[in-house]
């Protein structure tokens, strides 16, 4: 027997109890198996209470969060003219925009850079490794972009039956995974945290833990369970019966969806091997280094070739109606002070991991059509002292931090902002994180319609209107 089963009565972000618990039993879907479902009662309920459609933008977004601080200078604003102890360590690649260059280890970034926004004077403000003041765009405690998501839209999909909200970690791509804990490790629940809006709004996180994660905790016997893939041909084989014609006639548009829930949006959708044997080759960055090189340094213990994976992973999330999935790339703090690699020599790994694994998806997103449906940013909580330190590394820095902006439907192909000669300060208009959500929220949201719902919070509008969106997207 399957049976998704919550055990606790608490509260989702919406307000409703979610005392639910669902069965199928022994492969008989027809309406009598799905009429005494009590997941189609509670999907419905919380449709009747979601956001007006008008106000949700047919859109995801993707936000890529180095975890370290990752080196402004040696991303997209190399100045190399500047001497030597300042500008990049990787050298500089030409763009495709006359005078444009990023850093050394991004050659495939830089052949795609008319696909992107690069915001040069973008700064974090924060100089310290904790994320809340950054995905929020205000206050330490206050919700995250993704957590204020999950609060409008629902934090399942109305249809398939997703969680609109996804936390990817290397381990949700690696089943057996278990890297080691350490700074990154206190800082993660602030990447996703949902404030005042409630635990239910913390994002869905497939490897392991969560409140969603154990409201669909799947339940079968010992002899039957065997591993995930036993389980997933199960799922198929249920899916098969009930394609059998007439089996899912008498049932209601919810108690359809919840069969969704456990057959289609939950157990497909997260299994990235599913994908096309070419198209997982394209993203896959394990060949790149191995993870021993740079997981015996205690700052990088939670730094994985695993980038690739995860980014498709993500890309199939958004395909499902996962409206905000969050990718946590670990290993970016480079004092080089004895806790990480000396002269900045952990940037290349990770630098020609990103420049993979990001190039991968914007192809493949391009490839797809999804251009205009799904918003990839990537940045981290800070960015890195201009000047290298006496080890060759850079210290920890919030007046510039990088920040790269593709696809959403938004003005691309451009660089916004301008810093100083040394890379230290914006020499054109700043912007900080609440320019960054507003940009989110305004890309998820029809701000204007959002004002009217009844049921949304006025902490949300303050987060959604305090700031201006980045000038120059099409958002203005």
């Amino acid at each position: 027997m399957l049976q998704i089963t919550d055990r606790r009565p608490t509260s989702d972000c919406q307000g409703l109890s979610r005392r639910s618990f669902l069965r199928v039993g022994s492969l008989e879907m027809g309406a009598a198996g799905l009429a005494g479902l009590g997941l189609p009662g509670l999907l419905a309920q919380r449709a009747a209470v979601a956001a007006s459609p008008g106000v949700l933008r047919d859109r995801a977004v993707v936000l890529l969060f180095l975890q370290g601080g990752p080196p402004h200078l040696e991303f997209f604003d190399p100045k190399p003219q500047a001497p030597v102890e300042i500008r990049s360590v990787t050298g500089e690649i030409q763009t495709r925009h006359p005078g444009i260059q990023f850093g050394g280890t991004f050659p495939r970034l830089a052949a795609l850079a008319d696909r992107f926004s690069i915001i040069r004077s973008y700064g974090s403000g924060n100089a310290d490794h904790t994320y809340g003041r950054v995905v929020s765009g205000g206050e330490a405690n206050a919700p995250s972009a993704s957590a204020i998501y999950a609060r409008v839209r629902g934090n399942t999909h109305p249809e398939t039956g997703i969680p609109t909200n996804v936390l990817v970690l290397p381990e949700a791509v690696r089943e057996g995974l278990k890297l080691q804990g350490n700074f990154e490790t206190g800082a993660l629940p602030t990447l996703t945290q949902a404030g005042t809006l409630g635990s239910d709004c913390v994002a869905f996180n497939p490897s392991g833990g969560g409140q969603l994660k154990q409201d669909m905790e799947l339940r079968l016997s010992a002899e039957r369970f065997g591993d995930r893939r036993s389980l997933l041909a199960g799922l198929d084989a249920l899916r098969r019966q009930a394609d059998r014609p007439g089996q899912m006639d008498a049932v209601s548009f919810y108690q359809q969806q919840a069969f969704e829930v456990i057959t289609r949006g939950v157990a497909q959708a997260f299994d990235w091997q599913r994908e096309d044997p070419a198209t997982m080759a394209r993203y896959d960055t394990t060949g790149l280094f191995s993870m021993d090189e740079l997981t015996r340094w205690n700052d990088m213990r939670r730094a994985s070739n695993l980038l690739g994976h995860q980014l498709l992973l993500a890309r199939r999330l958004c395909e499902a109606g996962c409206g905000f999935v969050t990718v946590s790339d670990c290993g970016w703090d480079y004092h080089a002070n004895g806790n990480s690699p000396k002269n900045m020599a952990g940037i290349y790994p990770m630098g020609g991991q990103v420049d993979h694994a990001v190039s991968a998806f914007v192809e493949d997103v391009i490839a797809r059509g999804l251009e205009h449906k799904i918003l990839l940013i990537v940045t981290g909580e800070m960015g890195r002292t201009p000047r290298l330190n006496g080890n060759g590394g850079r210290d920890h820095y919030g007046e510039l931090t990088p920040l790269l902006l593709f696809g959403g439907g938004l003005t691309m192909g451009q660089v916004v902002g301008q810093s100083d000669n040394q890379a230290a300060r914006a020499t054109s208009e700043p912007y900080r994180p609440g320019n960054l959500v507003a940009t989110i929220l305004h890309s998820l949201f029809d701000v204007g319609r959002l004002r009217l719902e009844p049921n949304v919070p006025r902490e949300i509008l303050r987060q959604a209107e305090a700031h201006r969106p980045i000038a120059s997207l099409g958002l203005e």
